[in-house]
């Protein structure tokens, strides 16, 4: 805008993290800060256990490299010395040293472009180490210092990970040479011999620890004692093995597996369930760095490495580690509207920043993080260490807090809501994970989707964490299996359930919901930028026979099961409605609400609205407008009342999601029927226009435009955008400023492509007065 300053501030820079392109160039007076100088790194801890080892910075001048990391061969202990054996002859001593067997090199085929990554769809990994999925074969070749003889030699493989290898707890494994490979162990074969050269085919199995491995060859006489060692200087990475089928997290689907575990984009789901938000998600899962930074992630948990072959236990942990509330976890949640010292949740678009940052700073909570950011990295870690996963949104989520198995609302003799008792909390949307795997723990029939929770609600077990607990559980009320189906059961299925107290102090149930929660459960289709609704895989049809059997099976289960056995009746219902996808910030907030009679009869009540503030938690910052509407109906009658909310009642009152609350009540005079209603419901913000010019090839400069118009009939302070495109740019940020009523701002970003094939340019608005505003742009790029 003329007269205003755009500034870039390159943010990559955390840590030992140097940005990972081409320097981003934007139109037009845009200053660029110098960057900082990335101060040498030293081996991190977790590793430092292994074998131990270090870490040696890459000698390489490209930038956005994370420090390589190398095992070193242990020293030798020391030994009391043997006793002196009688020496050889002179022609038997002769004849050990020429048949003595050693490793010249070892080639670990760990080319992106090799066998092993493609065969093991670890080609997108922009790791150089060798990465593997358990369960399925690898090879390696490497060179002896004469040819291999079967009938005179011997040789072995040794992998080690964590700090103390243990054979018996699967940390060190020895890996025998045998002429025929079997599944389901851990063997080697020499599949080609050229000289002195050897190619070896070597089968995992597919309950292996997954981890970072050290690894060593030994080679001797099948008639000597004495061996000789060989360490590699490179690295094994061992992942779980979604297209093994003994795997835990086997899925049988290519286009899933693809979606689930090798897409490193993803849609986001928020707002209410009558007007679903969506923004781009970089998941960012083969970045340089993400890898070793989730491995970083299960060290810092302290969870034993014997523990993390099994695929339950590590999703537990990390659904713990994601989080910093009670061991210094990845991100701290923040609910306040203050993001001072950090970056507001709504500004982050990828979780690569986020997982760099915390690994740079040796673990380090990242300021700050709520449900869709706690979900959107947990969908990283999970899908970099090859659980399928992917975030899930439901829409009226309940957040149960007596474990009642019921959302339950008090209100006190004159129909005014307690707020004290009022802990349970009926959150807008609520966004957690689903992964895949089998459950052995469990009854038959349980396998599959998973549920996760890494946002910091309620503890379980001591530690704030949720799940997994089984799908198949939760939409038939099996409530008593784990870990935590009762707490997400009530998340998508409870009843609401509405108390008054009386003058003795007691409370009598006066009204229940039984549709108030679990509504389009949402993620990203498969294959698609579309939104799938899963809402059939967590519940019944409402209302349907089975839905019901499901409630009453899991409120027995909770502190309340005597509740069902009360029915109501009810002849008059209460409606909220809105004209297409509901009105927008800067504008007069409009609804319908719709009173049906449905009996013969003529029936009166008055109508007590107030509509509040809220979180989109569910948390009511405070009523911001109340009013009393009288109304009769004839036998059969519907009614509409049109309501009206000023813009200048709520323009200043706004907190994130600009999310508000419409509570109805009241009570039929003929009958006494207590008449309830709560509605949520957020005001629109407008998307960012990305719009690409140019040619979009590899090493070829091509630009971008974006676009945002403020919708508000004021100036908004201190606009920042924030620009990220995987195999497109680094992430950056760009100062506007202030943007004036009704003005339009346009940037222009120059760019070079590192990465072919289908890319996401993704923008963001960081704005104190507007919040969820983003962009994203499909860009396919070609080779050059």
């Amino acid at each position: 805008m003329p007269g205003e300053r755009l500034t870039v501030r390159d943010t990559s820079e955390v840590g030992r993290f140097p940005g990972a392109a081409p320097p981003t160039r934007v139109e037009l007076t845009i200053e660029k800060v110098e960057e900082k100088k990335q101060e040498k790194g030293g081996c991190c801890r977790w590793l430092k256990k292994i074998c131990p080892c270090c870490c040696k910075p890459q000698n390489s001048t490209s930038h956005d490299v994370t420090d390589r990391i190398e095992m070193v061969k242990p020293p030798a202990p020391i030994v009391a010395p043997e006793p002196v054996k009688p020496k050889p002859e002179n022609g038997e001593a002769k004849e050990i040293e020429e048949l003595k067997l050693s490793v010249v090199s070892v080639d670990l085929m760990s080319s992106k472009l090799g066998q092993n990554r493609r065969e093991h769809h670890t080609d997108q990994f922009d790791e150089s180490e060798l990465i593997i999925r358990r369960g399925q074969t690898f090879q390696i070749e490497m060179e002896l210092n004469r040819p291999f003889n079967a009938d005179t030699h011997k040789l072995h493989l040794d992998l080690k990970t964590g700090s103390l290898p243990i054979v018996s707890k699967g940390t060190h494994v020895i890996i025998p040479l045998v002429d025929h490979l079997e599944d389901e162990r851990w063997e080697a074969k020499i599949v080609e011999q050229n000289g002195k050269k050897i190619k070896l085919s070597v089968n995992s199995p597919a309950n292996a620890v997954i981890g970072l491995y050290g690894f060593t060859v030994t080679t001797g006489l099948l008639k000597g004692e004495a061996t000789s060692s060989y360490t590699s200087n490179k690295n094994i990475f061992m992942l779980f093995n979604p297209w093994c089928e003994e795997d835990i997290t086997f899925l049988d689907n290519e286009d899933e597996r693809k979606e689930y575990v090798l897409n490193d984009t993803g849609r986001l789901y928020y707002g209410t369930e009558k007007q679903i938000g969506s923004r781009t998600w970089n998941y960012g899962q083969f970045h340089e760095g993400i890898l070793e930074a989730c491995l970083f992630i299960l060290e810092k948990s302290d969870m034993p490495p014997s523990g993390r072959r099994d695929a339950v236990n590590v999703v537990r942990v990390i659904s713990a580690m994601i989080n910093a509330q009670d061991d210094f976890g990845v991100l701290v949640g923040n609910w306040s509207g203050n993001y001072a010292g950090g970056v507001s949740p709504t500004a982050w678009s990828s979780s690569v920043k986020i997982l760099r940052e915390y690994h740079a700073s040796n673990g380090k909570p990242v300021e700050y993080g709520q449900c869709w950011v706690f979900s959107a990295v947990t969908t990283t870690v999970l899908r970099c260490l090859g659980i399928p996963a992917r975030s899930v949104t439901n829409f009226q989520s309940a957040h149960d807090t007596d474990v009642s198995l019921t959302t339950d609302v008090y209100f006190d003799e004159n129909m005014e809501p307690i707020d004290y008792l009022n802990s349970d909390s009926v959150w807008n949307f609520h966004v957690w994970n689903d992964c895949w795997m089998a459950r052995p723990d469990l009854p038959p029939g349980h396998g599959g989707w998973q549920a996760i929770d890494s946002t910091p609600q309620e503890t379980s077990q001591g530690t704030f964490r949720c799940g997994p607990a089984s799908v198949n559980a939760i939409r038939s009320g099996q409530v008593y299996l784990k870990h935590d189906t009762p707490f997400i059961f009530a998340e998508v299925n409870s009843d609401k359930i509405y108390w008054q107290k009386n003058l003795d102090g007691t409370f009598s149930q006066i009204h229940s919901e039984k549709k108030a929660v679990g509504h389009f459960i949402s993620t990203k289709a498969v294959g698609s930028d579309e939104r799938a609704d899963i809402t059939h895989l967590y519940k019944y049809n409402e209302g349907s026979e089975e839905e019901r059997i499901a409630v009453e099976t899991a409120s027995r289960y909770g502190s309340k099961p005597d509740y069902y056995s009360t029915p109501m009746a009810e002849d008059v219902s209460v409606e909220v409605k809105m004209d297409g996808e509901g009105p927008r910030m800067g504008t007069d907030a409009q609804l319908s609400i719709l009173v049906k009679n449905l009996s013969s009869q003529p029936r009166r009540t008055t109508l007590h609205s107030q509509v509040a503030v809220m979180y989109y938690t569910g948390v009511l910052k405070g009523t911001i407008k109340t009013e009393q509407m009288p109304v009769e109906l004839l036998p059969n009658e519907e009614k509409t009342i049109e309501w009206v909310l000023p813009y200048q009642q709520y323009q200043d009152q706004l907190v994130d999601q600009a999310a508000l609350m419409l509570t109805l009540s009241g009570r039929v005079s003929e009958t006494m029927q207590v008449l309830a209603n709560q509605t949520t419901f957020r005001l629109r913000t407008p998307d960012l226009t990305i719009t690409p010019l140019g040619e979009a090839v590899v090493g070829k400069e091509m630009a971008a435009k974006i676009t945002f118009t403020n919708p508000l009939p004021r100036t908004l302070k201190g606009v920042m955008f924030r620009v990220e495109g995987l195999g497109l740019q680094k992430d950056h940020e760009v100062v506007v400023g202030d943007v004036g009523s009704h003005s339009t701002v346009t940037l222009t970003e120059h760019f070079i492509p590192t990465q072919p094939g289908p890319r996401k340019l993704v923008a963001s608005l960081d704005c104190k007065q507007l919040t969820q505003v983003h962009g994203v742009a499909n860009i396919v790029v070609l080779e050059q």
